[in-house]
């Protein structure tokens, strides 16, 4: 024994010779839970479960650290089919003795064996699912399941008790007595269980309330005498039967209602059990016809979702194309523009034309044919109309009209990229205009796209004026 203040090991004195703390009740509370533990063992060994684990629970409150003590527990609950308790005993005495510890093998054994615990998970949900039915009155369901949690695990006290108690409600003496002698071969002071016999034993002997009468001796019914050293008893008052002939035909037809009532209860349950059987399988048939139906009609519901996106994005995409505003309008809008400029040469107005189609597509995007068609069109007019426009953009530059100067050099570059003098006076429109960013971008592009301009010098002059450095 071990002082509890420091560790050391305890003498016969009241107190702890290294560290001087009082032990007396230290030392008797020991005491006290090892007089459980060993009472629990010797209990545990001539299978008195129920006392074994009380005493052993005793050992516990006084020491909850007695590591023997709590893997004796362990053990007795796995033997009553109490396996998730036994665990949690197990692991709680890993956890204050990691090293040199039984309960790890035990709790390995159990891990390493998946089918062994499948089971075990098994049974549980099983015996919760025969107590579901009990409390739901279909005492014939929670029978079948408690049946299979005692295949699974045939050391589930529980289990049966609980089958006992229902065989005893439907007054099945001899099924209940069974199952409670089962019970008794694994835990021999179960209360329960034994209270459970005294009621079944109750009504399987009878009430013995008739008594042995003692007193006179009944007149004698037969003479006894000796003949040749054997004794022969003749009865009296016995009468020889007549008619036995008749005697004979009613035994015989006593013996047929009999042998066709033995027939009629011993073939009936069987053709009804063959019946029942018959109809669980067509059941269970119909059952999984229904399951793979409905998981059809889900697979059909998915599909159907997914053919109703599909046509929504077609109708989308058709709409796209054949609608207001839609490829196959600005197909029309574009062959309208070649058709007028060939008939009336407008190029104003094919002009005009153009610039629809740009707003309402983006032209990059196009097919080849329709991007070829609109460039040579923009490629016919645009020279001349980049002169016509940059001819009205001068005229309201003079003006001071910076604005409209802005949008006809605009539109005179955009139909020849070319026109150097237009992007210049563009850039200055924009810089007479106050708008300095873009007559910055303007100029560097100016730079950019005519690096021999004679343009050069005035662009890179202006630029230092907006505080832009060029080299």
């Amino acid at each position: 024994m071990f002082c509890y203040n420091c560790g050391c090991n305890l003498s016969e004195h009241d107190f702890c010779t290294a560290c001087g703390a009082d032990v007396s009740l230290y030392k008797k509370i020991m005491y006290v839970s090892n007089m459980y533990y060993n009472d629990g063992l010797e209990k545990a060994g001539v299978r008195d479960l129920t006392g074994a684990i009380t005493s052993l629970r005793q050992s516990l409150k006084f020491n909850k650290n007695h590591i023997e003590a709590r893997n004796l527990l362990g053990l007795v609950y796995f033997e009553t089919g109490e396996v998730v308790a036994a665990l949690s005993e197990w692991v709680i005495s890993k956890n204050l003795r990691p090293e040199k510890n039984i309960a790890d093998d035990y709790i390995q054994r159990l891990q390493s064996n998946s089918a062994r615990l499948d089971s075990i998970n098994q049974t549980i949900k099983k015996y919760n699912q025969a107590y579901t039915y009990c409390v739901q009155d279909s005492k014939d369901l929670a029978i079948i399941q408690l049946k299979k949690v005692l295949s699974l695990n045939p050391r589930f006290i529980r289990a049966h008790q609980l089958l006992a108690l229902l065989y005893m409600d439907s007054e099945q003496w001899e099924r209940a007595e069974r199952e409670l002698h089962k019970c008794m071969d694994i835990d021999r002071n179960n209360t329960l269980t034994l209270r459970y016999l005294k009621e079944v034993e109750l009504m399987l002997v009878p009430d013995e309330n008739v008594k042995q009468t003692t007193g006179k001796r009944k007149k004698e019914e037969s003479v006894r005498y000796v003949s040749d050293n054997e004794m022969i008893i003749q009865p009296l008052n016995v009468k020889e039967p007549k008619n036995n002939g008749v005697s004979t035909l009613v035994n015989i037809g006593i013996g047929l209602v009999i042998g066709l009532a033995a027939t009629y209860f011993l073939m009936v349950p069987a053709a009804q059990s063959n019946a029942n059987a018959e109809a669980q399988k067509k059941i269970a048939e119909i059952s999984n016809q229904s399951d793979s139906k409905t998981v059809r009609i889900q697979e059909l519901e998915s599909e159907s979702e997914k053919l109703r996106a599909r046509m929504e994005q077609l109708e989308s995409q058709v709409e796209g194309f054949v609608g207001a505003g839609g490829t196959m309008q600005t197909f029309d809008s574009l062959l309208t523009a070649a058709a007028d400029y060939l008939v009336n040469q407008d190029k104003i107005t094919t002009a005009a034309d153009l610039e629809s189609i740009a707003q309402a597509v983006n032209i990059d995007e196009t097919s080849e044919g329709f991007q070829a068609l609109y460039r040579t069109l923009l490629d016919t007019i645009g020279p001349e109309l980049s002169v016509t426009y940059y001819e009205e953009a001068m005229a309201f530059f003079r003006q001071g009209d910076y604005g409209a100067a802005v949008e006809s050099f605009d539109r005179a570059v955009y139909y020849d990229a070319s026109n150097e003098d237009a992007l210049f006076n563009l850039a200055r429109s924009y810089h007479k205009n106050g708008d300095a960013e873009e007559a910055i971008e303007t100029y560097q592009k100016l730079l950019e796209l005519f690096p021999d301009s004679a343009r050069k010098r005035d662009a890179k002059r202006y630029l230092e004026e907006l505080g832009v450095t060029v080299e």
